[in-house]
């Protein structure tokens, strides 16, 4: 299990998360969605031991998260942090050599799966076949945990499609989890066990996919704009 005690992060004098409390069960998908700025990214970098928090603390597995947490973490940036003169398969042997976790074949099954060339250079790829490399060395660690932030963003439709297709088939349940940031929530909606609703570095609602279909008889992108309209993600 993933838990934010009471964390608040600080970059100088803005105030990216706002006094966190909250956790994240095993087992699930589960969406951290919310508007730009809302300190979705900066909630996983904490829990990827990236950043660290200014106040309260962050455990994996009841244990502080720092760099070393990457054992048990699998983090996918926003941004492309590859080496560009790398070939697809370089990227794949220097992931393998840096986690133990790494499972080659599935990359590669990933990578066949997504239509890459192992042999072309990442410098030469669309942002689309960026966007698949990037999910394939992620999903290929066999990680308790596996946290994705934005991973569809600026995507096309297409590419959007299976890139999700991706993240059916290569995500196991059984004993990992998937915590996933992003504003495509129509297509990502299905997937999802559980969503966080975040603004201004605050939590606004938590609940089950479920839930916010019986209960609330709404979907996610309902629900949320409701909770930014004044309304209560706890009832």
């Amino acid at each position: 299990m993933i838990e934010l005690q009471h964390v608040s992060k600080k970059y100088l004098s803005n105030k990216a998360l706002d006094d966190i409390d909250i956790h994240f069960s095993k087992g699930k998908i589960i969406g951290v969605i919310g508007e730009n700025g809302s300190g979705k990214s900066t909630m996983l970098k904490l829990m990827a031991g990236l950043l660290q928090p200014t106040y309260g603390e962050v455990l994996v597995d009841e244990k502080r998260a720092d760099r070393k947490i990457s054992t048990k973490v699998a983090y996918m940036s926003d941004i492309d942090q590859f080496y560009p003169f790398f070939t697809v398969n370089q990227l794949v042997e220097f992931y393998e050599s840096q986690f133990s976790d790494f499972q080659t074949k599935k990359a590669g099954d990933i990578l066949d799966f997504m239509d890459i060339e192992g042999a072309e250079k990442i410098k030469h790829l669309s942002k689309g076949n960026r966007g698949r490399v990037k999910m394939a060395v992620t999903l290929a660690r066999n990680a308790p945990y596996i946290l994705l932030d934005e991973p569809f963003s600026g995507l096309d439709p297409m590419v959007r499609t299976s890139l999700v297709q991706g993240v059916i088939q290569y995500i196991d349940l059984q004993s990992q989890t998937l915590i996933i940031t992003t504003h495509e929530i129509n297509e990502i909606e299905a997937l999802l066990d559980e969503v966080i609703v975040l603004r201004e570095g605050k939590i606004l609602g938590q609940q089950s996919t479920e839930n916010i279909r019986i209960k609330y008889q709404m979907n996610v992108v309902d629900w949320m704009k409701k909770l930014y309209e004044g309304g209560s993600g706890y009832e």
